[in-house]
């Protein structure tokens, strides 16, 4: 079933990464074919019912996974669960670890990123708007403390912060490059969550990643070198992990809250509204208008 953005809400966004195409136990399912300023999102939305809530899934690279992580249309993708009325992302990645004590099979639930992306629009501000939003934090602590349950309760290995590192890809890492990111202090590596929490914290959302670690990159010397056939079998096991954890952590953190991460544009926005582009003022509404001073004469 194929139906416009607005005929639809939710509460929760969940972003779908490798191995995670779909939601058990989601009910009334409806699937939207959104149209955002930015072009299309990765796949249609699937809205549906889980647990009591409502929440929207997409799949980061499609049904089939069609779109390698340069490809995704990560502007698309955050735009069209923001105009759906979502208020939490919770994502969900395949990542490689970076230290020993992190193993296979294991779930992180990063704090920090470093963005070595060089391909990829990383912002809704340009052309003639520009807004610097805080990024200190870029995880909602609330969402992650409410990840850290879900993980606890259905029996994970999970490990309460870290640094992501984020890649470019599609290639895999060298050793020289895996071992220097070691020097770093990184703790999980992937290829997905930059930008996306950049325009998530544009957006006003609250923003939280579910790392499911598949293998040890390559810098491992007793490890045999990763192989997308030895991430897909680690995968499948950790895809079903991470079901059972939505599930539970979908209801408990549905609760409204005030948090910061919605009012991350407050103070963000330097252009004066004088000389904003009409149309890129119209284009970012949906992510600006609760933001701005109300014009004089304005009802």
């Amino acid at each position: 079933m194929t139906r416009q953005a607005n005929a639809g809400r939710a509460e929760i966004g969940i972003i779908g990464g490798s191995g995670l195409y779909d939601i058990e136990g989601l009910r009334n399912v409806k699937e939207l074919s959104v149209r955002t300023p930015f072009g299309a999102p990765s796949d249609k939305v699937v809205l549906g019912v889980l647990e009591g809530i409502h929440v929207a899934f997409l799949s980061r690279h499609g049904r089939g996974h069609r779109l390698n992580p340069s490809d995704i249309n990560y502007r698309a993708n955050i735009y069209a669960l923001k105009s759906l009325g979502i208020r939490r992302v919770i994502s969900v990645s395949a990542v490689g670890s970076m230290k020993e004590s992190i193993k296979p099979g294991d779930v992180v639930l990063p704090d920090q990123f470093i963005d070595l992306t060089k391909r990829r629009a990383s912002t809704f501000f340009e052309g003639g708007i520009v807004a610097h939003v805080a990024f200190g934090e870029p995880v909602c602590t609330a969402l992650a403390t409410d990840l850290l349950a879900s993980a606890r309760s259905v029996g994970a290995t999970v490990h309460r912060g870290g640094v992501y590192l984020c890649v470019e890809g599609p290639q895999f890492s060298t050793k020289g490059e895996s071992r220097l990111y070691r020097q770093w202090g990184v703790d999980v590596i992937g290829m997905t969550n930059m930008p996306e929490a950049k325009l998530a914290r544009e957006a006003g959302l609250c923003y939280g990643t579910v790392a499911l670690v598949t293998d040890y990159d390559c810098w491992h010397d007793t490890e045999k070198a990763v192989t997308v056939e030895a991430i897909l079998a680690v995968l499948n096991q950790n895809v079903a992990l991470a079901k059972r954890m939505l599930r539970q952590v979908v209801p408990a953190t549905a609760v409204a809250v005030s948090c910061a991460c919605h009012r991350a544009l407050q103070d963000a926005i330097v252009t004066a509204p004088d000389r904003m582009p009409a149309a890129l003022r119209r284009k970012l509404a949906l992510l600006m208008d609760r933001h701005m001073p109300v014009r004089k004469g304005a009802r």
